[in-house]
């Protein structure tokens, strides 16, 4: 697997000796919730994976073993992972969401020697605390599947570095700054999953859902006081459409972060009013680690409406055309990111691993963008997602988010649709706000005086809400095929 140039200079990061030095500083303070109110610290946790390294150990697992992990979002989930760190073994997480077909077909991918379904099935056992792993920041730790929005998931592998790097780029070596949040998405997540080590070093506390739905998360925000958010821009914007949001108490929440997807200005401003929160806008991959670029708490509202800001933790962004050249800003390419955080490379796959790099281990992301001449970046849209009309290239996100500051739609959604003449032609997928729902025309005049006539929409589609994949991602995939 390449090395692209960054050297780990701490383990501070790294899972296995996190959990570890977690339970000595944190004790008995509480480090998960599950969904029935059942709370797991700190101690416990590294006690139990203690055992859970011991029983996993008697089934035969050992370095470099990969586990499946084909369970829910609950406390046993996090046990299971932290026991397999602490064996050297690699723990593959399969969203519980997919279908059979799609959680048989992600297993295959990783081959793993043991797979772990059910709560029950994580042996437990007393025994010998597991010895300290050497020091191996290269040494595989987990496989993150992509969201597969693009796609079949692809198995990206991540070691001990990248989840080091990204515990430096969240928080640096910062112990105990506290806070208390929920789990917004599949602990298979690359959200959860590499970011695991930063959740253990604030010491604080996160929620479990069942599910994450809308009205729960708004009763768990009021009744435990949730101080900062994460999640996708679906998810805030599902938050805010609840007809009884102004009844429950949000005023604990400081802080959203919001990744995954697209979100429009309007969205933003509203999260931020109605919360009172200060609101940061990420962009990254799965195979970026889950970092890459994001706006400041305190960014000025040109950038932090406008663009998903700029590189973290000295994450390097360039804009490149398929020869892999920088551009200039303001043209429009292949976004690209140098990052410690980066992946590996994709699990027992050398070819696909080779064309997700350039040749100085920048790692090229599946969208287009654009840098403006203050570097921050802005995203065009996926590179398979941008359609031709006519022989004009039209990218929706740029038309969403002038669409979407319409007093009539909630939310939009545009995809490209086969056309005999045109080729293809754009369809907007509207959910409108309550009162009269808007007409094609109104879009198209609304929108003629910020975009070029080939990109206004050629047809509209009222809908109820937009499809979302099983990571609450917009699938465009389904609005394509109809």
């Amino acid at each position: 697997m390449p090395r692209h140039g960054w050297a780990t200079t701490s383990t501070v990061g790294v899972l296995d000796r996190v959990v570890r030095e977690a339970a000595r500083r944190f004790g008995d303070a509480i480090a998960f919730v599950g969904v029935d109110g059942t709370p797991l610290t700190y101690r416990q946790l590294d006690r139990l994976s203690d055992e859970g390294a011991a029983g996993l150990a008697r089934r035969g697992i050992g370095l470099g073993d990969v586990v499946g992990l084909a369970l829910p979002s609950i406390l046993e989930y996090v046990v299971a992972y932290a026991s397999a760190a602490k064996l050297g073994a690699i723990t593959a997480g399969v969203n519980n969401r997919l279908t059979p077909a799609e959680r048989t077909a992600a297993l295959e991918r990783a081959e793993p020697t043991l797979v772990i379904e059910a709560p029950g099935e994580l042996p437990l056992e007393l025994g010998e605390v597991p010895p300290e792993l050497p020091d191996d920041p290269e040494r595989p730790v987990a496989i993150v599947f992509s969201s597969g929005t693009s796609g079949a998931p692809k198995p990206a592998l991540f070691a001990g570095r990248q989840l080091a790097a990204i515990a430096h780029i969240d928080i640096g070596s910062v112990w105990g700054t506290g806070g208390r949040t929920m789990a917004s998405t599949s602990f298979a997540h690359v959200g959860f999953t590499t970011k695991l080590p930063w959740y253990l070093m604030t010491g604080g506390t996160v929620y479990l859902m069942d599910r994450w739905r809308p009205e729960p998360a708004l009763q768990l925000i009021d009744r435990v006081g949730i101080t900062s958010l994460g999640g996708v821009p679906p998810q805030l914007a599902l938050l805010l459409a609840q007809p009884d949001f102004d009844t429950y108490d949000v005023s604990t929440v400081a802080t959203i972060v919001l990744g995954g997807g697209p979100a429009t200005p309007n969205l933003l401003r509203e999260g931020a009013s109605r919360f009172g929160a200060a609101i940061s806008l990420r962009y990254s991959s799965t195979e970026s680690g889950g970092v890459g670029t994001g706006t400041a708490f305190d960014a000025p509202p040109d950038e932090a409406w406008a663009s998903v800001g700029r590189g973290r933790g000295g994450i390097e962004v360039t804009i490149r055309d398929e020869d892999d050249r920088v551009l200039d800003p303001e043209e429009i390419g292949r976004i690209c990111l140098r990052t410690p955080a980066a992946m590996s490379g994709y699990w027992r796959d050398a070819t696909a691993t080779a064309a997700a790099f350039c040749a100085d281990g920048s790692l090229r992301m599946g969208d287009l963008g654009w840098l403006d001449p203050t570097g921050c970046l802005h995203v065009a849209g996926r590179a398979d997602d941008a359609y031709l009309r006519g022989g004009y290239n039209v990218h929706p996100q740029e038309v969403e988010a002038v669409l979407a500051g319409h007093p009539a739609v909630a939310q939009i959604a545009v995809v490209g649709r086969p056309d005999p003449v045109l080729g293809e032609i754009g369809v907007a997928f509207v959910v409108p706000r309550p009162g009269p729902p808007p007409q094609l025309a109104d879009l198209r005049a609304f929108a003629a005086n910020q975009l070029a006539a080939y990109k206004l929409p050629d047809r509209l589609e009222l809908v109820g809400a937009l499809p979302l994949t099983a990571m609450d991602k917009l699938d465009r995939s389904a609005l394509k095929q109809g």
